[in-house]
C-alpha cells in the first residue's frame, strides 16, 4: 500500500488516496496529504482505513506526494561512500570528514513541495555546472509531531563541481529546477519492517546503454532515523509535515556526470521506485511552478 496524490478524473482537482496494486481509492476522510501529516500517527492510520471509490491506476495523473507547507530536507555525509566522494571532489576535504562523526548531522533545506518533481517528470541539471550526479536516497515522512510515518524514494540531484570549489556553495549544489525528485507514493512506516535493511538500487541510461548501476543498504547508513528527525524538529515547525531525505551511499566516480536524455531509475526495496529523465537548465521546469501556483500541484 502507499499514500498517492493524484489529479480527480472528474473535475481535476488534487486528491489524496491509497494505491494498492493496480486500483487507488480516494480518501474519504481528508482532502490533502497536509491534512494526514497534522494528525498524530494513530489518527493517521485510522484515515487511512477510510477510503472510498476504487479506480484504475492506469491513466491517472499522479503528484509529488507532499502539499500545503510541506517541505523535503536532506541529511549529508551518512554514508562512508558519501564522505568519500565528498573529499575526492573539495578543495575542502576536511569538513565532510569531520561532519561524518560529529553529534550535529549536517541537514539542508532541498524543495518546498510545489518545486518537488515526481516519477515520470523531468529532474534538472544546472547549466553552469557540468558535473552533475544524481543521489538516490530513502526519504523519511515525518507528521508535524515528528513521528515518523512513512518513507519514500527520493533523488538529490547535486552539482559536484560546485559544491566541490567550496562547501559554502552547498545551497546553490542543491536548489535548482529539477533538483528534487520523490517517488509518486508514501510506503506506510507501519507496513515496513526495518528501514535500516533495504537495498537501493540507482540505474542510469543513456539511450540503449546502461553508463551507471550502484548498489547499498540502508544498513550502511551512521545515522538513526529518528535521531535525523528529532535534530531538524528540534529548532523547527512543519505544521504540514515533512519528507527528509537520509543521504546516499551510491556516488558514481569522478569521471562520471549526467547528460541531457539521461534515465535515472531508483529502486528501495519495500518502497517504491522512481524514473527520471534528466534536461538541462530550468525551462523545462517552468510549467510546474505554474501548476503549482494554480493550485494543481
Amino acid at each position: 500500500m502507499h499514500l498517492v496524490r493524484f489529479l480527480s478524473p472528474v473535475d481535476g482537482r488534487p486528491i489524496p488516496g491509497v494505491r494498492t496494486g493496480d486500483t487507488v481509492a480516494s480518501l474519504q476522510g481528508v482532502n490533502t496529504v497536509a491534512e494526514l501529516l497534522r494528525l498524530p500517527l494513530a489518527d493517521l492510520q485510522a484515515e487511512v482505513d477510510k477510503v472510498g471509490e476504487t479506480l484504475p491506476a492506469d491513466g491517472l495523473t499522479f503528484l509529488p506526494p507532499l502539499d500545503g507547507r510541506g517541505e523535503v530536507w536532506c541529511a549529508g555525509v551518512t554514508y562512508e561512500r558519501s564522505r568519500g566522494a565528498r573529499m575526492e571532489e573539495s578543495t575542502e576535504q576536511s569538513v565532510y570528514d569531520k561532519v561524518y562523526t560529529a553529534d550535529r548531522p549536517e541537514l539542508f533545506q532541498k524543495a518546498p513541495a510545489w518545486r518537488v518533481v515526481v516519477d515520470g517528470e523531468p529532474v534538472g541539471i544546472r547549466s553552469d555546472s557540468g558535473h552533475d550526479v544524481p543521489e538516490p536516497e530513502l526519504a523519511v515522512v515525518a507528521n508535524s509531531h515528528g513521528e515518523i510515518v512513512g518513507f519514500t524514494v527520493c533523488n538529490d540531484m547535486s552539482s559536484r563541481s560546485i559544491e566541490g570549489v567550496n562547501p559554502l556553495y552547498v545551497p546553490q549544489a542543491k536548489l535548482f529546477a529539477g533538483g528534487c525528485a520523490l517517488a509518486s507514493g508514501i510506503r506506510p512506516a507501519w507496513e515496513v519492517a526495518n528501514p535500516k535493511a533495504l537495498t537501493v538500487d540507482l540505474v542510469i541510461r543513456r539511450g540503449d546503454e546502461q553508463v551507471f548501476r550502484g548498489t547499498t543498504s540502508t544498513e550502511k547508513l551512521v545515522r538513526d532515523l529518528q535521531d535525523l528527525i528529532d535534530a531538524l524538529f528540534l529548532p523547527n515547525d512543519f505544521p504540514d509535515g515533512v519528507i527528509l531525505a537520509t543521504g546516499t551511499g551510491i556516488v558514481p566516480e569522478l569521471d562520471f556526470a549526467l547528460a541531457a536524455g539521461d534515465v535515472i531509475t531508483i529502486t528501495i526495496d519495500e518502497v517504491g521506485t522512481l524514473t527520471n529523465t534528466v534536461a538541462t537548465g530550468k525551462e523545462p521546469f517552468g510549467f510546474l511552478a505554474t501548476d503549482n501556483l494554480e493550485g494543481t500541484r
